[in-house]
């Protein structure tokens, strides 16, 4: 079966215009810091959804491609991003939950400085994803 990866490749672009405008703001001249705040959050949601899209279709990969024993796995998100660095679709799990620290950030505590390590994360986040997309686009 053939994944969709319509829902993913669209989070993808969202979080990867919300980057572009917020590097644009960091570097306009006169930008109100309002602006700045509205762009970060949109960044932050951006990271929020893409991040979900891309667990969940690494989920959905191995349900279908892994093996029928494990078909209940993985239990745990950190055993989700294992099975999908042994099955070849991200380079480094470790990397993978970091990201998902970040996320779950967001839904805890949300201020300046929370926001601001959030974007460094989906600054990294970004290109992994972007690998993890291609890998899917070429198992599927």
């Amino acid at each position: 079966m053939t994944l969709d990866l319509t829902s993913l490749s669209s989070a993808l672009g969202a979080l990867e215009h919300a980057l572009a405008d917020a590097a644009w703001v960091e570097t306009a001249a006169g930008a109100r810091a309002t602006l700045a705040e509205t762009i970060r959050s949109g960044v932050v949601q951006s990271y929020e959804v893409a991040y979900e899209q891309c667990w969940k279709m690494i989920r959905r990969w191995l349900r279908e491609n892994g093996v029928p024993e494990d078909a209940d796995h993985p239990r745990t998100r950190k055993e989700l991003f294992r099975l999908a660095a042994e099955a070849g679709l991200v380079d480094d799990p470790v990397r993978w939950f970091a990201y998902g620290d970040a996320r779950n950030l967001t839904s805890h505590t949300y201020d300046g400085e929370t926001a601001e390590r959030v974007v460094a994360e989906a600054v990294r986040f970004l290109p992994d994803a972007r690998a993890l997309l291609a890998r899917l686009e070429d198992a599927g």
